[in-house]
């Protein structure tokens, strides 16, 4: 009877719970897919946003390559929709954003570049100047939608855990911090099984969930919902990326830029801030979230928050109208 119970609806509900107390509703815009050459195909992005024209400056939360984007921003949503008016996507090929998948798969710039769209078709937001804050895999995106853009239309980004000068040498190297019995990174990042999973947990957080309370039988779970159900999508979605690429070369960005990570990360380990700010002409602000993992919003949300506040809050000044500018 236990190997029937699934705690991942348990889990959505919270999280939609927790977007819906912060004044946030589910909606989808159609727009044209920003990779298909001229084919004509369209995409959908699926979204979190409070309805009607922003009261407050809009700021743009966008996830990383793992859970639903509900379960990465939950802790965040509340404290920052009473500074900002937050806008939570889906990106594409993740939740409920579906993009083509018989072409090639979406890179960063073809996210950035869907996210433009989102943010154009929303009510009074285009023109508008956004702030713009990304974890892991979701701040490879931010930073590519803050370098096509001008500052009077992305204003500060915050880059969280996002290792934007990954490169092969670093995937061997998670390799080798993962341990014996792991041959490459998608073995772990896309688990297929119990053991793969405690790695995953193990290596993402400061304090990893004990055994006992996540049997294999929950992780199994887990596993079915996340990845199985998803997995040759999330493969399609992998092979996008261009981090470490000639088609992804990380320059300076115009607008104000904070970095934030956990100073107990085995993804992207905690000197990989240092380098990022020091591709970025060492002009970004580095926060080093202690004794958090990969996720520190979740695992310090209180921490990682002021830290998001108080930057974002003082980043806040006026700039010329970019109204009628497009990213």
């Amino acid at each position: 009877m236990g190997a029937s119970l699934s705690l991942v609806p348990v889990l959505d509900y919270l999280a939609h719970r927790e977007f819906l107390a912060a004044g946030l509703q589910p909606g989808t815009v159609t727009i044209p897919y920003p990779d298909d050459s001229g084919a004509g195909s369209t995409c959908d992005v699926h979204y979190w946003a409070p309805p009607g024209e922003p009261r407050l400056p809009p700021l743009l939360l966008i996830h990383g390559f793992g859970p639903r984007a509900t379960w990465q921003w939950r802790c965040q949503v509340g404290p920052l929709s009473r500074h900002f008016h937050v806008i939570v996507p889906d990106l594409l090929g993740f939740g409920g954003s579906h993009c083509p998948l018989d072409g090639p798969p979406p890179s960063e710039a073809t996210q950035a570049a869907a996210l433009a769209a989102l943010l154009d078709a929303l009510p009074g937001i285009a023109g508008r100047r956004v702030a713009v804050a990304g974890t892991s895999y979701g701040g490879f995106v931010a930073y590519w939608l803050a370098r096509a853009a001008e500052p009077a239309r992305v204003g500060p980004v915050v880059i969280a855990s996002s290792d934007l000068l990954k490169t092969r040498a670093d995937d061997r190297a998670f390799v080798k911090r993962a341990g014996d019995g792991w041959s490459s990174v998608d073995e772990v990042l896309l688990p297929a099984e119990p053991a793969a999973m405690r790695k995953l947990l193990e290596m993402a957080s400061y304090r990893p969930p004990p055994r006992l309370m996540t049997p294999d039988f929950m992780l199994r779970d887990f596993i079915q919902k996340l990845f199985t159900e998803n997995r040759a999508k999330l493969i399609h979605l992998l092979k996008g990326i261009t981090v470490g690429t000639d088609k992804f070369q990380v320059t300076p960005l115009a607008q104000e830029v904070l970095i934030i990570w956990g100073d107990h990360d085995q993804l992207f380990p905690v000197e990989k801030a240092y380098a990022v700010q020091s591709s970025l002409n060492g002009t970004a602000r580095v926060e080093i979230v202690k004794k958090t993992g990969h996720a520190p919003q979740l695992e310090d949300p209180a921490r990682f928050n002021k830290i998001m506040l108080d930057f974002l809050l003082a980043a806040q000044k006026p700039v010329p109208s970019a109204k009628g500018s497009s990213l």
